[in-house]
This record gives structure tokens, sequence and C-alpha cells, in this order.
């Protein structure tokens, strides 16, 4: 009996795989992975991202990628 891949709905559009939400997480968490890089790679936007990380991760963690995200980000141009 085969085994059906589970998926994640993202949005009303966007249906991921669980190891490619996985794997989206892991990157945006890293801080040597750009918005554009995650776009190019599994063609979800900046805005896509944050939403799938808001869902997936718990409030407080969320909250602190964020504040991480913004912060590198008004200190380096290429960053997130």
């Amino acid at each position: 009996m085969a085994q059906a891949s589970s998926s994640i709905r993202m949005s009303k559009t966007i249906l991921l795989p669980e190891a490619h939400v996985s794997e989206i997480v892991q990157m945006a968490l890293s801080d040597h992975v750009s918005f554009t890089d995650i776009q190019r790679e599994f063609g979800i936007g900046e805005k896509q991202v944050k939403a799938l990380m808001r869902d997936t991760l718990k409030s407080g963690s969320y909250k602190a990628w964020r504040r991480r995200v913004r912060s590198f980000g008004d200190r380096r141009a290429t960053y997130k």
C-alpha cells in the first residue's frame, strides 16, 4: 500500500509538500539565506515566507525571528 505524501496549504493557492515546508523554514531561519534565494528555489515570495513562518513557528519564535531579520536587514543591504 503506497503512502500519500502529505502537503501543507500555505494560502488559498499554494500547496507545498511537508518536506519543502521544512526546508523553507530552515532556510529562512538561516542568517546566510536571503528571501531571494528561497524564491529562486521554491517560487514563493517574501510575504509568503513570512506567512509560512508565522503559521509554522511558535508565536515567540516567530517574533524573535522577525526582530533578528529586521535588525540584520538594517545593518546589511544584502540580508533578507
